[in-house]
């Protein structure tokens, strides 16, 4: 962490990498301010798939493998998600977003 940079001027959501993926994915994001985060990762018909909770984080870019968010590709129940289309959404504080990504076995 590089007390120096300065933090993003807005939060936004990126897209994740790699796209398509199989078996697991990372979720890039940048923070503003101080926010609870977490993500929600939707099927093509809208059901939850699976929800990751990632507590309060600071302000800062979470876009290396190290720091961005990581989904192991398994649902709620612990089974693999099946291939298509997904829609991922990142909450922190007020802020909402949503992209799109694939699945492709």
């Amino acid at each position: 962490a590089d007390a120096v940079a300065v933090p993003p001027l807005q939060t936004q959501l990126l897209q994740n990498y790699p796209n398509p993926f199989n078996p697991d994915v990372w979720i890039p994001y940048e923070l503003a301010v101080d926010a609870p985060v977490s993500i929600e990762i939707y099927n093509a018909t809208g059901q939850l798939v699976r929800a990751l909770e990632l507590g309060i984080k600071p302000p800062g870019r979470y876009i290396s493998k190290e720091r961005a968010a990581y989904w192991d590709g398994r649902t709620q129940s612990g089974e693999r998600a099946v291939s298509g289309v997904y829609f991922y959404v990142l909450k922190a504080g007020d802020f909402a977003a949503t992209q799109k990504m694939v699945i492709l076995k």
